[in-house]
């Protein structure tokens, strides 16, 4: 981003929304001039953090979290729209080969079908929630009071600017390991279909959906190391909807989720399930009968006809006889 400080430096703007808690400050107002904000750009040590990487020139951070609302009051500073587009060339990419790597057997249908389920808008959304991305956005004064934060689209593509500032910075290998830490698990549920066990991904939809807020989960380990045994709870908005056991921390987060499951399944209507189950078993029942009609119809017919054929073909025979013993 050009002319961007680091961390902790100062943009002069006309007009400007800084984000969640940072205070933007006044210059003195000067003759004949409308009074300029100063926007104290936060320190983004703890995003850092968050995302798994210090950047080396950390103005392409900035750049990834100015939306376009923010840059026009901030004197056309560039946006993120251009970072969001390489960004989401580079995530379809890396999730692209990592398909056709890890599932050699798998189609190319099945594999276009997995990389939807994962580079979308609701997906990178839920992964903005996750690194907390919200509070750190520039947004412009208007999109911020609109709830601008909370935006799926202004989140996914926060994302996807975010997956270049990362590719740009670290280069392919290291924007590879980031987009794959982030969206790995995601990627297996995919590829393992509908009706795969991954609770943990269909509670959080569910979660998402029906609360606005992520499932937290808490893992303690007891027993010595060869015989470890985890157990974990997840908690929504500060209760506990699901406690679990496993081996793993993994596998104790999924007993988890799998406990919690019914609680948020219960809220989504069945009825279309149902009706589905139904329509199946009634169009199932109805293409039994069918082929059992058009079967029994069938060896009517061929019994029919055999029984003809054998009842002409003697007498045919006695014919030919009678007219050979006649001639």
């Amino acid at each position: 981003m050009d002319g961007a400080g680091g961390a902790g430096s100062e943009v002069i703007t006309s007009a400007c929304s800084a984000p969640s808690g940072t205070e933007p400050r006044v210059a003195p107002e000067k003759s004949g001039h409308t009074p300029a904000r100063r926007l104290q750009i936060p320190d983004l040590t703890d995003l850092e953090r968050r995302l798994g990487r210090v950047f080396g020139d950390q103005t392409l951070l900035i750049q990834a979290l100015s939306h376009r609302s923010w840059c026009a009051e901030a004197g056309g500073r560039p946006s993120n729209e251009r970072l969001e587009y390489l960004g989401d060339a580079v995530l379809g990419l890396v999730v692209a080969e990592h398909c056709y790597r890890t599932y050699p057997e798998m189609p190319e249908g099945a594999l276009a079908k997995v990389r939807a389920a994962v580079v979308n808008t609701t997906v990178l959304a839920e992964v903005a929630l996750e690194l907390d991305l919200g509070p750190v956005l520039l947004l412009g004064r208007g999109e911020d009071s609109s709830g601008g934060r909370a935006k799926a689209s202004i989140l996914a593509n926060a994302v996807e600017a975010v997956i270049a500032a990362v590719y740009l910075d670290g280069g392919w290998e290291t924007a590879t390991e980031f987009v794959l830490r982030l969206l790995d698990d995601r990627i297996e549920a995919a590829a393992a279909g509908p009706g795969s066990e991954d609770f943990k991904t269909r509670l959080q939809e569910m979660v998402v959906h029906q609360v606005g807020k992520l499932p937290h989960y808490e893992v303690a380990g007891t027993g010595p190391d060869h015989a470890r045994l985890y157990t974990a709870t997840v908690n929504v908005a500060g209760t506990v909807v699901g406690e679990g056991e496993g081996r793993s921390k993994k596998d104790a987060e999924q007993a988890a989720a799998h406990a919690a499951f019914p609680t948020f399944a219960a809220a989504v209507p069945a009825q279309d399930s149902t009706s589905a189950s139904d329509s199946t078993l009634a169009t199932d029942s109805t293409s039994a009968s069918d082929s059992t009609s058009a079967t029994d119809s069938t060896s009517a017919t061929q019994l029919t006809s055999a029984t003809e054929t054998a009842a002409v073909e003697p007498a045919d025979r006695h014919h030919s006889e009678d007219v050979h013993t006649h001639a």
